[in-house]
């Protein structure tokens, strides 16, 4: 577990837009990161969208997954009134999520596809904003800013995820 979350640092120090996931002993037994396939890896681009990349495992018999990717932004919105005063500032949140179900190959390899989200719109957070009455104008002040997401990826019949990605 050590060399582990010394591996985790080591690629978090060397890619501070990547985060590596974390494997817990959530799945069929026998289950391993297929030859030639590596641990996914979750990356943000400069437009807040999240990224994160697929893998194939190996020795999952026939046991079904789900993989969710799940990001959550806010944006400070103002509201003001037609003489100009400014109601109190409201922040909403909005969340992009994306998933599957996956169904292993008949020779026991389950393939999780590269998973991604869109950060929402100015228009989109100023939309979820609520302000006093509806003759009050919404200003976007900042974001969307992303704070934080996660990625998992969790067999049948087990409550925890085999893989598990949390940022930033």
């Amino acid at each position: 577990m050590k060399n582990l979350a010394l591996v985790s640092l080591a690629a978090l120090l060397a890619a501070p837009a990547a985060w590596a996931d974390t494997i817990a002993a959530n799945g069929p037994n026998g289950a391993h990161y297929a030859n030639g396939s590596a641990e996914p890896v979750c990356t943000i681009d400069s437009s807040q969208d999240v990224s994160c990349t697929g893998t194939t495992i190996g020795g999952v018999g026939n046991t079904n997954a789900t993989a969710i990717l799940s990001a959550t932004y806010s944006g400070t919105v103002q509201c003001r009134n037609h003489g100009g005063q400014i109601g109190d500032v409201k922040t909403q949140t909005t969340e992009a999520t994306s998933s599957g179900t996956l169904r292993p190959s008949r020779n026991g390899q389950l393939v999780v596809p590269p998973l991604s989200t869109t950060a929402p719109t100015a228009q989109e957070l100023q939309a979820a904003a609520v302000c006093p009455n509806g003759n009050w104008t919404k200003v976007l002040l900042g974001g969307p800013t992303l704070t934080s997401f996660v990625y998992t990826v969790t067999f049948a019949g087990f409550t925890q995820p085999y893989i598990s990605v949390v940022g930033p």
